[in-house]
């Protein structure tokens, strides 16, 4: 056995060596602590670089990192944007083996999103073991700040599958997930939830089913939710008022908005701001006034958000002065307040006012965002300013300015008002190149560009390979075949429309309506004109107008007067189409009739009305009338005769038989003669024979449209009638040279609501024989009944038996 001195010797021996590894153990852990602090120091300065090197020396040294350094890290690249150092830390993090927890893995899903690779959160899932509810919650929460909704309600389902129950944070913003993509199915099934888990009595789950249902445009459901909803609070009324302004019932939003004062109801900012865009939608000035009144009252009158919205009310409501008198008197504006007016302006069809408000905000350095822009583009394009709304728009990218679906659409319109077809293939590309094509009204817009500019086979192909369409589309698309003079595909077109379920709205009935007169399809007419009164369209005027113009080219013009008679207050298109009406069936005097009492009204007659009131009288051979309106038109209402009234005035005479007044009339005009003006000299001169100054107008038109068969048509007819066959010949031979061919006639007859057309030589139609045979047997009956063709029509240079042959033959 060792003696005492031995062991005393022995465990002072052994002091040293506990003494050192203490020690280094100490100093180890003093310097994981410094980096730990240096470390953290630099994330909080935003020293992303510095601090990432930090990371680098700490694992080089094998010195640990604690969750709340990777919490720091993870921070400071969320706020820098940098996923790439994120990924770094993120794979620090799994090499050193270190159990993740939920803060840490909140700081990851939130650095992944923020950073804008939201597909990879979804791979953290099976590596953090705390996935609590709070944790599910922050990464649907991040999804949902993201706009990611499809991946919300993804990870909602997600969630429920690995049993984690909901609370009343989940689904709020599940259900806003849901109103985001409009997808009112899987709002129901969440709603069900909702009900299982017994959430429906919690009023801030109420209140976000109310706004689910209200987006999807569900407001029944909605109103459901609100009646069941014991202790309302002010969110869910405002909500429920919302609800019914976003969803266009501005009187029902303004009901509620009664009832919550009756209910003696606190009102807050958010309840100005939902019930005034109710007063804007229902034109309601009256209830705007009272609601400004409370504001007022209430000490609301100069919180920003509430100022905007009532200067968007009172512009809305056409009181513009009312509106800038307010913007005005403003203590602060932001550049919401400058587009209100901006817009307002607009609205009211200013943009005189709208422009210098534009260059105001410029000078005073308020800051243009795309509102402002896409405000003033709209502006210059509904107004008819096309070219200015171009020009404004580049003016707004080289303000680097990203336009947004609305400044496209205006810009689509202003093309389409143009014909602007380089343009337009631009922005569709563009549209294809940002991923807008799925926009449905984008979609129409550009349908509508390519049929204004005459290319309705493309404008078809859009149409076609639209994912989704609505009414708006194929209204459009009926609209652009009408434009096209391609009838028949029009009534087609709405024919597929209604077999596929859509209602056809007032617009797509005024769209279709021209399609039925340039067919004189009376059947169809009238059953579009059954559809508008079953469903209340007949008093709108614009519908209305539409069927006169239908009624009057059917030739029932007793029906569209019944029509004119019915419309309680009538626009100028609404007598113009009266006027023109009683002229083409040459009710001349009628027509001025209508005119007069048009004046006796008060209504000022536009440039197009007096063109209406001039074929009148050429159509009925009243010539001091003509003559009278004609200078009356100047004299009287200051308008300027366009080359449309010269027309006008050089066919009243031609077809007077007054060719020398009409042939100097036209030297005498102060505007170019167009094509229809000499147009209308040598079909004159052609019904009157008057070979010479039917030369000299041919002469002129040839000029103008060197393409246009119809022309040498005329003139080649009109030698045909003077016997002249050596020159019938010669203009044939310059068509000939020229490639240029006649339209063949055409002809078309309805029956059991299908148009069935006919064209010279086409023997296609599947009852072609009988036809001609039944063809045939009338002619045989005329014949007998004392029936003579006056063969002067059929111009060619055979025998009369002949001729009879090709009249029928047509």
């Amino acid at each position: 056995m060792p003696s005492s001195s031995t062991l005393i010797r022995r465990s002072i021996n052994i002091i040293p060596n506990i003494s050192s590894a203490a020690t280094s153990n100490a100093a180890i852990h003093f310097e994981n602590l410094q980096y730990r602090a240096k470390l953290n120091s630099l994330c909080n300065e935003g020293k992303l670089k510095e601090a990432m090197q930090i990371l680098h020396e700490m694992d080089s040294h094998g010195s640990p990192v604690d969750s709340d350094t990777y919490a720091s890290l993870l921070q400071v690249c969320t706020l820098m944007n940098s996923l790439e150092d994120g990924r770094i830390v993120h794979d620090h993090l799994l090499r050193s083996r270190f159990k993740s927890n939920s803060f840490v893995g909140n700081k990851l899903v939130d650095m992944y999103v923020k950073c804008g690779s939201f597909k990879d959160p979804r791979q953290l899932f099976d590596k953090i073991p705390e996935r609590n509810v709070l944790f599910w919650n922050a990464i649907i929460r991040e999804y949902i700040n993201h706009g990611y909704f499809q991946e919300t309600v993804s990870v909602y389902y997600q969630m429920k599958e690995v049993g984690v129950v909901s609370d009343n944070f989940t689904f709020p913003l599940v259900l806003k997930a849901c109103a985001g993509i409009g997808d009112i199915e899987q709002g129901r099934n969440i709603h069900e939830d909702v009900i299982r888990w017994g959430f429906e009595s919690d009023l801030f789950v109420g209140n976000a089913l109310i706004a689910m249902y209200a987006r999807c445009g569900s407001l029944e459901d909605a109103c459901q939710v609100f009646d069941k909803i014991s202790e309302r609070d002010t969110v869910s009324w405002n909500t429920m008022i919302a609800a019914f302004a976003q969803n266009g019932h501005g009187d029902d939003a303004l009901k509620i908005f009664k009832q919550m004062q009756l209910e003696c109801v606190k009102r807050d900012t958010v309840t100005f701001v939902s019930v005034l865009p109710a007063c804007a939608l229902s034109i309601a000035l009256h209830q705007g006034r009272e609601v400004h009144g409370y504001i007022i009252k209430s000490g609301f009158e100069w919180d920003i958000f509430v100022g905007n919205a009532i200067i968007d009310m009172y512009a809305k409501c056409g009181e513009i002065n009312d509106a800038r008198h307010l913007f005005d008197g403003m203590p602060v504006k932001d550049v919401v307040s400058w587009n209100a007016i901006i817009a307002g302006y607009v609205q009211n069809g200013n943009c005189d006012d709208a422009d210098k408000l534009f260059r105001k905000m410029q000078l005073e350095k308020v800051k243009l965002n795309v509102v402002t822009w896409s405000a003033l583009i709209s502006g210059y394009a509904q107004n008819g300013h096309g070219g200015k709304a171009l020009e404004l728009f580049r003016q707004m990218q080289l303000a680097t300015v990203e336009p947004n679906s609305v400044t496209v659409g205006s810009l689509l319109s202003a093309c389409a008002l143009l014909e602007a077809l380089e343009q337009g293939k631009e922005l569709h590309n563009y549209i294809i190149r940002r991923g807008l094509d799925s926009n449905v009204l984008l979609g129409s817009a550009v349908i509508d560009i390519y049929a204004k500019c005459k290319q309705i086979e493309v404008a078809r192909r859009v149409f076609d390979g639209m994912s989704e369409k609505n009414v708006v589309s194929w209204t459009v698309m009926i609209g652009g075949y009408v434009q096209n003079g391609l009838a028949s595909q029009a009534l087609e077109l709405c024919s597929q429309m209604q077999f596929l379920g859509l209602k056809p709205t007032a617009v797509t009935i005024a769209s279709v309506l021209p399609a039925c007169a340039r067919l004189a399809a009376f059947r169809q007419g009238k059953e579009f004109h059954t559809y508008a009164l079953r469903n209340g369209f007949e008093s709108v005027v614009f519908v209305a107008n539409s069927l006169i113009d239908v009624y009057a080219k059917c030739g029932n013009i007793d029906l569209a007067r019944q029509v004119f008679n019915n419309i309680s207050e009538k626009n100028v298109v609404s007598w113009t189409a009266m006027i023109a009406g009683y002229g083409m069936h040459g009710f001349g005097e009628d027509a001025l009739l209508v005119f007069n009492q048009m004046q006796q009204t008060g209504m000022k007659p536009d440039d197009v009305i007096f063109i209406s009131v001039l074929s009148a009288c050429s159509h009925s051979g009243l010539v001091d009338e003509g003559w009278r309106y004609f200078d009356c038109m100047t004299r009287d209402y200051f308008i300027t005769p366009r080359v449309e009234h010269y027309a006008c005035m050089a066919d009243l005479l031609g077809r007077a038989g007054l060719l020398d007044e009409a042939y100097e009339f036209i030297k005498k005009m102060p505007l170019v003669p167009s094509a229809d003006v000499w147009g209308a000299l040598l079909s004159a001169c052609r019904i009157h024979g008057n070979v010479e100054i039917g030369e000299r107008a041919a002469e002129y038109l040839f000029n103008l449209e060197p393409e246009n068969a119809g022309s040498y048509i005329l003139l080649s007819n009109m030698y045909a009638e003077a016997g002249r066959w050596d020159n019938v010949a010669k203009v044939r031979t310059w068509m000939k040279e020229k490639g240029l061919k006649k339209k063949p006639g055409c002809s078309w007859i309805e029956l059991k609501n299908k148009v069935h057309t006919f064209f010279v030589g086409d023997r296609s139609h599947p009852e072609m024989e009988r036809i001609y045979a039944m063809l045939e047997s009338l002619s045989v009956q005329m014949k007998e009944a004392g029936y003579v063709p006056d063969t002067s029509f059929a111009l060619h240079d055979v025998v009369d038996e002949e001729k009879e042959y090709v009249l029928l033959a047509q």
